[in-house]
C-alpha cells in the first residue's frame, strides 16, 4: 500500500517541485501578483509625470484633451468591462468543471472584445489624428486658437499616444496568452483541480482593463470638457 501511495499519479499539471497544488496555484498567483506590482509601479510613473506636466501646461492640456473623441474612449472603456467579465467567466467555468467547449467560448469572446478594442483605438482614433495632423512627429499643426498654449499641445498628445500605445501592446501581449490557454481549453487540459494558468493570467487581463479604467479619466474627461469649478 505504501508503494502504491508513492506512486500514486499527480492531478493534472501537477509540477513535481511543489508538495501540492494549493501550493503550486499560490505559488503561481505570488509570481503574477510580483510582475503586475512591477508594472503597477511602471504606469505610476508615467502617471505621475502626465500629472506633474498637465500641472505645468494645465491650458495645453486642456486642448489637447477637448480634441479627443469622448464617445469612442467610452465605448472602448465598455468593450474592456465586457472583456473582463467573459475572462472572469472562463475561469469560473473551469473552477466549475464545465465542458471545455464553455471555456473556450469565453476565451475567443474575451479575444474578440479585446480586437475590437484595437479596431476602434487604431482605425477610427488614431487615424483620425492622423489625417487631422494630431500626432507629434508627423507633420504635427498647431492651431491659431490655441494661443500661446499651442506650443505646448504637442507635448499632451505624446503622452497621449505613448500611454495609449503603451496600453494597446499589453493588449497584443495578452491575445498571445489567451491564444494559447485557448488551445490548451480545447484539449481538455483545464478542471476543477487544475485551472492555476487561467486563473493567472485573469490577473494580467484585469490589470490591462483596469489600466485604462484610469487613462480615460485622465486623458479624456478631466482636461477641461468636465472640468471641477475652481480648476482654472
Amino acid at each position: 500500500m505504501s508503494d502504491m501511495a508513492v506512486h500514486a499519479p499527480h492531478p493534472p499539471g501537477f509540477k513535481h517541485q511543489f508538495e501540492d497544488m494549493e501550493q503550486q496555484r499560490e505559488a503561481g498567483s505570488l509570481g503574477m501578483w510580483v510582475f503586475l506590482v512591477t508594472e503597477i509601479m511602471f504606469f505610476g510613473g508615467l502617471f505621475a509625470t502626465y500629472i506633474i506636466y498637465r500641472t505645468l501646461y494645465l491650458t495645453a492640456f486642456e486642448e489637447g484633451s477637448r480634441l479627443l473623441n469622448v464617445k469612442f474612449g467610452a465605448a472602448n472603456t465598455a468593450v474592456l468591462i465586457g472583456s473582463s467579465l467573459t475572462m472572469a467567466l472562463a475561469i469560473h467555468a473551469a473552477q466549475a468543471g464545465k465542458k471545455k467547449s464553455e471555456q473556450v467560448m469565453y476565451l475567443v469572446l474575451t479575444m474578440i472584445l479585446g480586437a475590437l478594442f484595437l479596431f476602434l483605438k487604431f482605425n477610427y482614433e488614431w487615424r483620425a489624428d492622423y489625417h487631422e495632423h494630431l500626432i507629434p512627429g508627423f507633420g504635427f499643426i498647431i492651431r491659431p486658437e490655441w494661443g500661446a498654449a499651442g506650443t505646448h499641445v504637442p507635448l499632451y498628445f505624446c503622452f497621449y499616444f505613448f500611454m495609449t500605445g503603451l496600453h494597446a501592446m499589453h493588449m497584443i501581449i495578452g491575445f498571445g496568452i489567451l491564444g494559447t490557454l485557448t488551445v490548451m481549453a480545447h484539449r481538455g487540459r483545464f478542471s476543477s483541480e487544475y485551472y492555476a494558468p487561467l486563473e493567472v493570467s485573469g490577473l494580467y487581463w484585469h490589470f490591462v482593463d483596469i489600466v485604462w479604467i484610469f487613462l480615460f479619466p485622465l486623458l479624456y474627461l478631466i482636461g477641461g470638457r468636465f472640468a471641477l469649478p475652481g480648476v482654472h
